[in-house]
């Protein structure tokens, strides 16, 4: 009994062993014609309506819709040549329209090109016209330029072409103003040289007034101006000077002997007589009348001449 048993299991193993790589391998095709959505029903289908005894109780395929629509399509060609000759031609239109679009772009494109040439010359145009006009109205500036104006430059440009040592002294006789105008047209290296060469005050009072400066014109007026207060203070100086040694002068001839200043005045007159009636007129009486006779002892004629000249006479 254990036997039969036996047996009969070793079989059914035996089944199961042949069996089992079977199904597994219909259920792998089937998952496979799924994934590649092949009919199947149709295939079998078709396959069984061949066997001879099997077709009788085999239904018949369903039909595919693409065969009908390819048999359709076979059965009827002008059709779907017309279709073809409708769809190339409205193909052609679609790309006819966008050929023109395009078309009118570009020349639209080519239109705007020439406006903004045309702009773009005029402005250009614009442009060259007032670089003329403008290098004309600095040529006619140059042209205007004040020759006071010029002069002062040269000078500044002879002063800073010289030694510093050798300028500072020069500038330093000239007037504060004159000097501002001079170092108000010179670079700052030939400024600085300078004004470290010159008198640390006169170099102060420079420095402040350039500070000060306003324009060229205002410059020039304070330098002149300050020329003619310089001069005129010299001139005071030179007649006082003068005065004083007129006065020492008519001191010396009153302490001096009547006949020896009657012989000098007399021996002076033939070479100056403006001088001998300038020292006759700035003694005293007393010393005149003295000198004046002792004169007449000597030379009578020169001495009328004299006394002539000291009545106003020529």
């Amino acid at each position: 009994m254990e036997l039969e048993d036996e047996g009969s299991a070793g079989k059914f193993e035996r089944f199961l062993f042949l069996m089992i790589p079977i199904i597994f391998t219909l259920v792998l095709l089937g998952v496979l014609l799924t994934l590649f959505n092949m009919d199947i029903r149709n295939n079998v289908l078709e396959i069984a309506n061949k066997i001879p005894v099997l077709e009788k109780w085999v239904p018949e395929p369903a039909p595919d819709p693409d065969s009908e629509s390819a048999g359709d399509t076979a059965e009827d060609p002008q059709a779907e040549s017309e279709e073809q000759a409708a769809s190339s031609e409205s193909t052609i239109k679609e790309l006819k329209s966008q050929l023109n679009a395009q078309a009118t772009q570009l020349k639209q494109a080519e239109e705007d090109k020439a406006a903004e040439a045309i702009k773009a010359e005029a402005l250009q145009k614009q442009i060259d016209g007032m670089k003329e006009e403008a290098s004309a109205a600095v040529a006619a500036t140059e042209e205007e330029e004040d020759p006071y104006l010029k002069q002062v430059t040269a000078l500044a440009k002879l002063y800073a072409g010289m030694k510093a040592s050798k300028a500072a002294p020069i500038m330093e006789n000239l007037t504060t103003d004159e000097m501002v105008q001079i170092f108000s047209v010179m670079s700052n290296a030939s400024k600085t040289a300078i004004l470290e060469k010159m008198d640390p005050k006169k170099a102060a009072d420079v420095s402040i007034k350039l500070k000060e400066t306003t324009n060229s014109t205002d410059m020039a007026i304070a330098a002149l101006q300050s020329r003619l207060k310089q001069d005129e203070a010299g001139s005071t100086t030179a007649s006082t000077t003068a005065n004083l040694d007129q006065e020492k002068l008519s001191q010396t001839f009153a302490s001096m002997p009547a006949a020896d200043a009657a012989t000098l005045l007399g021996s002076m007159y033939s070479i100056s007589p403006d001088k001998v009636i300038t020292v006759l007129n700035s003694v005293s009486d007393t010393v005149r009348s003295s000198i004046l006779g002792e004169m007449t002892k000597n030379d009578s004629a020169q001495t009328a001449k004299i006394v002539n000249r000291l009545m106003g006479g020529k």
